[in-house]
């Protein structure tokens, strides 16, 4: 499974960085080659519009890695943040900082987003926004976990004494030693922020026409099913094999960054 999941994420990387390379032409309408199977010319065939359904996965693969990478970060930093203050100094802070956290975590994420982004409005960026405003609570709450433990390590408790200052001991003395684990929870997000990214643009509220996406392309493939089910099949097989190929690599990094586990 190593093997299929790093061949998968290759592919699509590759596919990112050709789709950069390449002058793609995702949005080019030719009213001859609707909803066409593929063919010579049109090798994943066409959507309702006519446009090249090969061209516009490309394209959706770049938007849903950029989305996923920039909320990733975003929630990163104000999760491992919030948890770090919250398991450093405890007691009221903590107490404070976790029933916030408490909050979001009381509502599905999802359903926050759809919320949010309602508010906010479609597009690129009011989607990265609502996606970031939901998705920090699970590092808060890993990183919160953690550090309660580490607050209290020998290492730590040296550097406090020997007159470290809080962002020292934090920065140089407890983060270091979450690494492996918020590497991994990153893995996971990517994979989560992609299925919510297209999840919100096929309700319609995220990336909006002429750009593609393939949550918006599974919306509009669904009524073409019978005629054309090479449409939802194509987009859907690509989504689905680059989440279970990010997660597969969240499991292996997992595995081989727990140093409990046996080799």
């Amino acid at each position: 499974m190593k093997k299929f999941a790093s061949t998968i994420l290759i592919f699509w990387l590759l596919a990112v960085l050709f789709g950069w390379l390449l002058q793609l032409t995702p949005n080019l309408i030719d009213l001859n080659a609707i909803l066409s199977t593929p063919n010579a010319q049109h090798w994943f065939g066409a959507d309702d519009l006519g446009r090249d359904i090969l061209a516009r996965v490309l394209a959706g693969v770049q938007i849903s890695f950029s989305v996923a990478i920039v909320v990733t970060i975003i929630t990163m930093a104000i999760g491992v943040s919030v948890g770090l203050v919250a398991g450093f100094y405890g007691g009221k802070v903590d107490q404070l900082l976790m029933q916030i956290t408490d909050v979001f975590l009381a509502f599905p994420g999802i359903l926050l987003a759809i919320a949010f982004a309602a508010v906010l409005g479609p597009g690129l960026v009011n989607l990265m926004i609502a996606l970031s405003i939901t998705g920090w609570v699970s590092y808060a709450r890993l990183t919160r976990g953690q550090a309660l433990g580490l607050r209290n390590r020998q290492h730590v408790l040296a550097a406090e004494s020997l007159g470290a200052t809080v962002p020292r001991m934090i920065f140089k003395h407890i983060l270091p030693l979450l690494a492996s684990i918020l590497v991994v929870e990153a893995t996971y997000s990517l994979a989560s922020v992609m299925i919510a990214e297209a999840s919100l643009s096929f309700l319609g509220l995220g990336i909006q026409a002429p750009n593609a996406s393939w949550g918006a392309m599974l919306r509009d493939g669904v009524r073409y099913m019978l005629v054309a089910p090479h449409y939802v099949l194509i987009v859907g097989l690509s989504l689905m094999s680059l989440i279970l190929a990010i997660n597969l690599g969240g499991d292996y990094l997992r595995d081989k960054l727990d140093v409990r586990t046996e080799k």
